[in-house]
């Protein structure tokens, strides 16, 4: 378990060191998956290493919400004296997400449905 965890923050922290060192805008821990994925591509092995402690970090993955609780709570200022563009933010990008998940499905459904024709006739 040991090393595994220390696999995983291994990776994260070159993600760290690589989006910081380069000026990437993209998040250390997000370059660090995708070294995690392209290393599970390449050594397939190493998932059951880790497989158990993932797991385990999984199961308690919601004691990680906490922390953004408490940055709500800290900047609860902000939060009072921008809270319209704040909520229509919200709920554009959501009713937005909804109608894009919703066409995506009716495409793949109808990409779907052809392909089945094509094989029936």
């Amino acid at each position: 378990m040991l090393n595994a965890i220390a696999l995983l923050f291994v990776l994260q922290l070159v993600g760290e060191v690589s989006a910081r060192s380069m000026g990437l805008p993209v998040p250390g821990p997000v370059i660090g998956f995708a070294l995690l994925a392209s290393l599970l591509t390449v050594r397939p092995d190493v998932l059951l290493k880790i497989e158990g402690t993932a797991r385990t970090i999984l199961a308690h993955l919601s004691l990680l919400f906490v922390p953004a609780g408490v940055g709500v709570v800290a900047n609860i200022d902000v939060l009072a004296d921008n809270w319209l563009p704040i909520t229509a933010v919200l709920v554009l990008s959501t009713v937005f997400a909804m109608l894009v998940s919703v066409y995506t499905f009716l495409y793949v459904e109808r990409l779907a449905g052809a392909q089945e024709g094509a094989q029936d006739g």
